[in-house]
């Protein structure tokens, strides 16, 4: 087991403040709550409850900062200059910020700082870019009777409650903050009550960044008091909200009172499709890492596998194999290979799933129960004999659980099972023909689609999805227009 850093355990060893109007707070109401390490289900520090009174101040301090001059008088090319300052910073604090993860989330070291770290540090660098490229446009308007002179300017759409999950705690707080910072906004972060310390130490970061008091404030509490009042409070003008289905419903509920613009990244239960031609030793290690990248706790986990009849079985099996290799441990351990899933709760939502699909049939080839001992493992599983009525197949399990179903042939039909989804966030497809992989990369409905690869995501990408996976995207050039106003100006120049 690797030792925490000196800076880790003095950064734990402190209760947790919320960070409004650039002071360091407890909640109003003097509460905490503990936060656990999943690994072994051990407190391992304490944070500040906040709710309504809390976001009431936050929400104020964000509307003086947007208000106040000190930042939205910045220039674009100093407002990206500490953007890309933020970038730096992470990078700096690089192995602080995995262990935060690996402690807090479960998830192993080496991939939070491959992966989250990293990709955290890149969003902040690509968004810093765009600070000075937010312009309108001089357009020739057809009026007669004068002589006019119409153009638009891009504005920051204001203050900005934003919601994040547990599964990649700092990496949503950066794919978040990013681009409202670029756009000039400023915002109220509600962190997930499961994971907060990354998103803490980021706080820290923005204030080492030189960010103005007021313009991130960053709140601690449970999703039904905390995040239920930033998504009503009516000094809000917009809300970004990234989590299950069921919550943005109320989200959206909520954010009606004002008619706050609302951007929603949900859920996903996202096909993956194998056919015979695909280069299986490819396909297989890479629908593998489809289903149980981070515990398989990921919105665009390709838990739904669609194997083309032929070769069934050497997939099936083939997946099941490398699951029996992954090593569970500790977070914190380096040869651990998967974490446990983020808490008790989530332990028994992923088991009551495997104890459906035993129920109306399903079998495991490989996995398919907890893990025994101490922690929230879930040996990762692969399970057959389902089909596309089941409740596996048709709901988000969001644990280390593929289900993998044969067809017979690429046609219509299965691109209507895959698309059979109230979700459309991801979709995979494993095949050596140009044309197969262009024409179903088409028919998928889904926000992302993936050919010969999985889990490839860049700043410069837009994410989302379709049907009820969301409203809007993240990521990319695409994410500003959610984050700022066209105004339309006209002047009489005759």
């Amino acid at each position: 087991m690797n030792a925490l850093s000196a800076k880790t355990i003095e950064f734990i060893g402190h209760p947790k403040k919320m960070l409004i109007n650039g002071r360091w707070e407890p909640s109003v109401s003097g509460k905490t709550f503990p936060v656990t390490n999943p690994a072994t289900g051990e407190i391992i520090a304490h944070a500040a409850e906040g709710d309504k009174a809390d976001i009431d101040k936050a929400v104020k301090a964000a509307r003086a900062a947007l208000e106040g001059k000190g930042w939205s008088t910045m220039t674009p090319s100093e407002r990206g200059k500490l953007v890309w300052r933020i970038g730096d910073l992470i990078l700096k604090y690089a192995d602080e910020l995995a262990e935060l993860e690996a402690l807090d989330n479960g998830k192993p070291f080496t991939v939070a700082r491959a992966a989250d770290v990293a990709l955290a540090a890149d969003i902040f660098h690509y968004m810093a870019g765009w600070a000075t490229k937010l312009h309108g446009l001089t357009i020739p308007i057809s009026v007669s009777g004068g002589d006019f002179h119409s153009y638009t300017r891009l504005e920051p759409v204001g203050v900005v409650g934003q919601i994040i999950p547990w599964n990649f705690p700092l990496l949503m707080a950066a794919w978040k903050l990013s681009p409202a910072l670029t756009t000039g906004c400023t915002v109220v972060l509600k962190v997930a009550e499961e994971t907060p310390l990354s998103a803490i130490r980021l706080g820290e970061i923005l204030q080492e960044a030189g960010l103005p008091d007021g313009v991130v404030n960053i709140i601690t509490g449970f999703g039904e008091t905390a995040g239920a009042a930033l998504a009503a409070h009516p000094m809000v003008d917009k809300i970004a909200f990234t989590g299950s289905t069921e919550v943005g419903r109320l989200i959206v509920n909520a954010a009606s009172g004002n008619l706050k613009k609302v951007t929603l990244e949900l859920g996903g239960k996202s096909p993956n499709i194998v056919l015979k031609d695909a280069d299986l030793d490819v396909a297989i290690p890479g629908a593998a890492n489809a289903i149980f990248f981070n515990h398989g706790q990921c919105c665009v986990a390709g838990s739904r596998l669609y194997v083309e009849h032929e070769i069934f079985d050497e997939v099936a099996e083939g997946i099941a194999d490398l699951a029996n290799q992954i090593k569970l441990g500790n977070g914190l351990d380096s040869q651990t290979e998967m974490g446990p899933l983020v808490s008790s709760a989530q332990l028994n939502r992923v088991c009551g799933y495997l104890d459906s699909g035993y129920q109306e049939g399903a079998k495991a080839l490989c996995g398919g129960k907890k893990r025994e001992g101490a922690g929230y493992f879930v040996e990762p599983t692969v399970l057959v004999d389902a089909s596309q009525q089941m409740k596996i197949v048709r709901e988000e399990i969001f644990g280390p659980v593929v289900v993998a179903m044969p067809f017979k042939e690429v046609d219509d039909q299965l691109i209507q099972q895959a698309n059979d989804s109230i979700y459309g966030l991801a979709a995979g497809v494993w095949t050596r023909d140009v044309s197969k992989a262009h024409k179903m990369a088409h028919q998928l409905k889904a926000g992302t689609v993936w050919v010969n690869c999985y889990n490839v995501f860049d700043a410069a990408l837009p994410f989302g999805g379709y049907k009820q996976s969301g409203w809007g995207r993240e990521m990319g050039a695409a994410v500003l227009a959610h984050y700022t106003e066209s105004k339309a100006i006209t002047i009489n120049i005759g």
